[in-house]
């Protein structure tokens, strides 16, 4: 869809909520209320109109078009989804101060840059190991940044400056845990991807499973946060150590879904 109109309006509404979401942050108020109604209606709004451009640019006649921008647009589509819902249970709404912009930027660079690149659906397993590995990845994204928002937590604390934006945060204990159910949903779904990958490659993609790149970054981001939930479960770990390996096992991840996609399509322009 190339309807100008839809993709401003789309972004408007996300980056309100990410500003919104700022200004509370920054005079240290707790999103609570009617608010929260009001930025989760914005927000809602905001992924509702995501949707129905990803729909008309994603299906093709013949599969689905995941080439690189409307791949980047179509997780951070779901990635804006999950935190919306998930800020109704869990304390993460400040999460949305990064998740928020980015998700409508990546709407007017899907708009701005189409990509074409069509991958034929040609059964249910195709289309679960699609939805498993989008919500493994956001799910892992959305755990990045409220470690994120931990690290910068922890560094204010360490300085003796628990005034500001701090006071609008949860207690680090409960940004730790919610960080960590995170990683632990993620890990499952991205094990779930993974063999899910090794069974039904030639189903997928034609042929049979051969460690590429994208296989080789994918099991060594899912070997770093075994280690982790491991080193939590067993060793009780926390704090810098933890969040370094949540932010190292992303990059992997990052560079497993989009780096290998960013190489073929953009610098050896191969679709």
């Amino acid at each position: 869809m190339t309807n100008p109109v839809m993709n401003f309006l789309a972004l408007a509404l996300y980056l309100s909520v990410g500003l919104l979401l700022g200004l509370r942050l920054a005079r240290g108020e707790a999103v609570t209320g009617n608010a929260k109604i009001g930025i989760f209606a914005l927000g809602l709004g905001a992924v509702v109109l995501h949707a129905t451009l990803l729909y008309t640019r994603l299906w093709l006649d013949t599969g689905l078009n995941l080439a690189l921008t409307p791949a980047i647009s179509l997780v951070a589509g779901v990635i804006a989804t999950l935190y919306l819902f998930t800020s109704l249970i869990r304390p993460v709404d400040n999460l949305g101060i990064l998740i928020m912009p980015i998700a409508g930027l990546t709407v007017m660079v899907e708009w701005l840059w189409p990509g074409h690149m069509s991958l034929p659906l040609t059964s249910n397993v195709s289309a679960a190991h699609i939805i498993v590995s989008i919500l493994a990845y956001s799910l892992l994204c959305l755990a990045t940044v409220q470690s994120l928002m931990l690290l910068m937590q922890e560094r204010h604390l360490r300085g003796k400056h628990p005034g500001g934006f701090i006071r609008a945060l949860p207690p680090m204990q409960t940004m730790e845990s919610v960080m960590f159910q995170m990683i632990g949903f993620g890990f499952a779904l991205l094990t779930l991807t993974l063999v899910s990958g090794v069974f039904f490659s030639e189903v997928i993609f034609g042929q049979a499973i051969k460690f590429t790149h994208h296989m080789i970054l994918a099991v060594l981001a899912w070997v770093v946060y075994a280690v982790l939930l491991v080193g939590r479960w067993r060793l009780g770990w926390r704090g810098r150590p933890a969040i370094h390996l949540t932010l190292g096992g992303f990059a992997l991840l990052l560079l497993a879904y989009f780096g290998s996609k960013f190489v073929l399509e953009v610098l050896l322009k191969r679709v």
